[in-house]
């Protein structure tokens, strides 16, 4: 999510990137529910493409970019989580290596 413009206390203008994965990915915008959590969708950018003000019949596809109008805390909500790196550094042996010859 990357805020746009900051607009009154908790609300603000953001863009939100919809993946691959997402719930809504193949639902109208009506059906997505944004709506419910206070979001409206002032744009749709899908490729080379621009819809502004979209109807709540347009389906949603992977990696369309969707910028909104609403309450920024339900905006962040819709980030999935980060997964977790796994560890670079490995454990040493518990036989010294200069040993193990």
């Amino acid at each position: 999510m990357r805020q746009r413009l900051s607009v009154s206390t908790g609300y603000g203008v953001a863009e939100l990137l919809v993946h691959g994965d997402a719930d809504i990915v193949g639902l109208t915008l009506g059906d997505s529910g944004l709506r419910e959590r206070d979001i409206s969708v002032l744009t749709l950018h899908r490729g080379a493409s621009v819809i502004p003000n979209p109807r709540e019949d347009v389906v949603l596809e992977s990696d369309d970019r969707l910028l909104c109008f609403g309450k920024l805390e339900e905006m962040r909500s819709m980030i999935p989580a980060r997964r977790k790196r796994s560890r670079k550094v490995k454990k040493l042996p518990k036989v010294p290596i200069h040993e193990q010859e």
